[in-house]
């Protein structure tokens, strides 16, 4: 389920909106359930911007675990990261052609500050 965060009195009067999807796992290719639930936050996330709102959305990937070495393997990579790096570009490029309009994409195997 996406997570919503609402707080008030934020820099420059704006009160602010944060709204991410899940971090999808990366054991497939994005499909139909990504996207639709990709798109509702969009929609929220669109609507609150237009309302005034200093909007943060988040979506991203999970690199980590079992099933990601698993279907690393399967599909003939030789590392988890490898086929990882794979699979970004297919969830990027799928979110541009859906004018989806996230502030950032996460990976979580890239370094963050």
């Amino acid at each position: 389920m996406p997570s919503i965060r609402h707080e008030e009195n934020t820099v420059a009067d704006k009160p602010s909106f944060y709204i991410t999807t899940p971090i999808y796992y990366v054991n497939a290719a994005p499909h139909l359930g990504t996207a639709y639930c990709t798109m509702l936050c969009d929609v929220q996330a669109r609507y609150r911007r237009a309302a005034g709102y200093d909007v943060k959305f988040l979506t991203g990937m999970d690199e980590h675990g079992e099933k990601v070495a698993e279907a690393a393997a399967a599909h003939g990579f030789d590392t988890p990261q490898a086929w990882c790096d794979s699979q970004a570009p297919l969830f990027q490029d799928l979110w541009r052609e859906l004018e989806i309009s996230n502030d950032d994409f996460i990976r979580t195997t890239e370094p963050r500050q």
